[in-house]
């Protein structure tokens, strides 16, 4: 009876940590499966370390252990499996912003994770199980053996992950070679593009600038990385021999990942938009993020075509380099009277409106100007307006051309797109991602609506290193000048913002700090009126 005791708990402890591991396998799956961030994400946080309510079952399990130590175990045993379905039985989940997506990989993972807990967990129950002599000790022993299988949970799924390394990195080598050959033999024009923010919507311009001309595919979404590129190109390219220009959109979380993209995607042409603190947290200092951004120009061949905004000092620096031999500088801040040598595209009498960006580009090559009309807000987008139109200007595309197709420029998803509800409230949905550049352009554009009130949502910026605090601070500053009410996401993380707009007098009965997006959403439902305007700014993933 003692063994089936025992048999019986770790059947039970196996069931609840597998189901623990499923609901943590979608956090594993938003870290894009890299151990060592989902493994900072898990040890960030005592409750997800020793949630409160093992705390709970293990007192439990004491309890029976103290007053069932001595008869029979059937007592001891149902009370310790009901404590196990208490504790071990999470509840429902408050808010998802990103469910688990059952892939291939996902599957495989779980699978692996399940079998590694279960076996690990009937382990840990007879070990324990064996420590004493005494019934229902036996028991109760038997049931902490359980618990600490289930707090172990992100282990099976670190554990499960290791274990399919093998096969994880055949197929990634399959469908990267197969992505190789497809761009061997279709041998199209290969723009690239990075930077630490700007990116997508650059790389959609320049799609839509040459779309007018050529064939052009650029790399769906915000799909950036190795794996997400094949995957474009396995999909959408296979004896695809008409394309004319391939835009691949490079992104970086660590020193040569763009390096190894440039070798599957061998660039013809090179852009880089930006280098800030976006990420800082993972390349730690601007000047690792500019060596891992640099990546992409040294990829470029000698006579292959290079990219840059002059504006930024970074990438300044990159130009100077001197590779490859022709390299375009493009600037909204020099002056097109007295243009720098190197600056060959210049946006001069930038003017913003609800109806978009009105401003002039002078070709300091040709001496040439042409007015832009772009249906698109924050000023920002005039650098990635620029350097798509280096890339048109390089294909012979003339600059009046070029204007007339910027006149049906579309802003990417969730970047300062703005949209009127039913109700008459202005939705201004800026939630893919926020950085500095970008938060201060889109409180500009917030600034545009001069009716009813002026809301900012915003959960604060992340990734920033240590200028996380004093850039939040600095953004709460300048939110106060452009908002009336404030709805802080996450009290703690953006404690920052809300000094920031003390700091500078904001009433405090228009700053509100709650908890979840969704809190936030339900006040806008309940407060704004037609005529009002909500920006949501920028949108944490769920391990946030």
């Amino acid at each position: 009876m003692n063994v089936l005791s025992a048999v019986l708990l770790a059947v039970v402890w196996s069931l609840l940590t597998g189901w623990r591991t499923y609901r943590l396998a979608r956090f594993h799956q938003i870290e894009e499966y890299k151990p060592n961030r989902f493994a900072a994400w898990w040890l960030s946080d005592r409750e997800r370390v020793l949630p409160r309510r093992m705390l709970t079952t293990a007192v439990v399990t004491l309890v029976i252990c103290i007053f069932f130590d001595e008869g029979g175990v059937l007592m001891p045993t149902s009370l310790a499996m009901v404590a196990a379905l208490r504790g071990g039985n999470l509840p429902p989940e408050v808010e998802v912003k990103k469910a688990y997506v059952p892939t291939d990989r996902a599957k495989r993972l779980l699978v692996s994770a399940w079998v590694i807990g279960a076996a690990a967990t009937f382990a840990l129950v007879f070990a324990l199980f064996s420590v004493v002599e005494n019934p229902g000790l036996r028991v109760g022993f038997a049931a902490l053996g359980g618990t600490v299988g289930w707090l172990l949970a992100p282990i099976w799924l670190i554990l499960g992950n290791w274990a399919m390394w093998p096969v994880e990195e055949s197929t990634r080598r399959y469908y990267v070679g197969k992505a190789r050959s497809t761009i061997r033999n279709i041998n199209p024009t290969v723009v690239g593009i990075t930077g630490s923010y700007g990116k997508t919507t650059t790389k959609n311009f320049v799609a839509e600038l040459l779309g007018g001309q050529f064939r052009t595919y650029p790399t769906p979404k915000s799909f950036n990385t190795m794996l997400g590129v094949s995957r474009a190109i396995n999909a959408d390219l296979t004896d695809n021999y008409a394309l004319d220009y391939f835009i691949v959109e490079m992104g970086a979380y660590f020193p040569g990942e763009i390096k190894r993209i440039c070798s599957l995607t061998p660039p013809r042409i090179g852009i880089v938009t930006e280098v800030g603190p976006m990420h800082l947290e993972r390349f730690k200092t601007l000047e690792r993020t500019m060596t891992a951004k640099y990546e992409l120009i040294q990829a470029l061949p000698s006579d292959g075509i290079g990219i840059f905004n002059w504006d930024n000092e970074y990438v300044r620096r990159m130009m100077a380099k001197g590779h490859p031999q022709t390299r375009i500088g493009v600037s909204k801040t020099a002056d097109p009277a007295n243009p720098p040598a190197e600056v060959r595209l210049i946006a001069s009498d930038i003017t913003e409106s609800l109806d978009g960006l009105s401003f002039t580009v002078t070709d300091t090559q040709t001496g040439q100007s042409e007015p832009f009309v772009v249906p698109v807000s924050g000023e920002h987008n005039v650098t990635n307006l620029l350097c798509a139109l280096a890339v048109g200007l390089n294909a012979g595309m003339t600059l009046k051309a070029l204007a007339a197709r910027a006149r049906m420029l579309k802003p990417s998803e969730a970047r300062l797109v703005t949209q009127q509800t039913a109700q008459g409230i202005t939705v201004i949905n800026d939630a893919y991602s926020a950085n500095p550049i970008g938060a201060r352009s889109a409180l500009r554009a917030l600034s545009l609506h001069t009716t009813g009130r002026r809301v900012v949502i915003t959960p604060g910026m992340v990734e920033l290193g240590e200028l996380m605090e004093p850039e939040n601070r600095k953004l709460g500053e300048f939110m106060a000048g452009h908002a009336t009410d404030v709805i802080l996401v996450g009290v703690a993380r953006t404690r920052p913002v809300a000094e920031g707009l003390k700091a500078v007098g904001f009433p405090s009965e228009r700053l509100l700090a709650i908890e979840r997006l969704s809190e936030a959403i339900a006040w806008t439902q309940s407060n704004l009126q037609p005529g009002d305007t909500v920006l949501y700014l920028n949108d944490l993933p769920d391990t946030y």
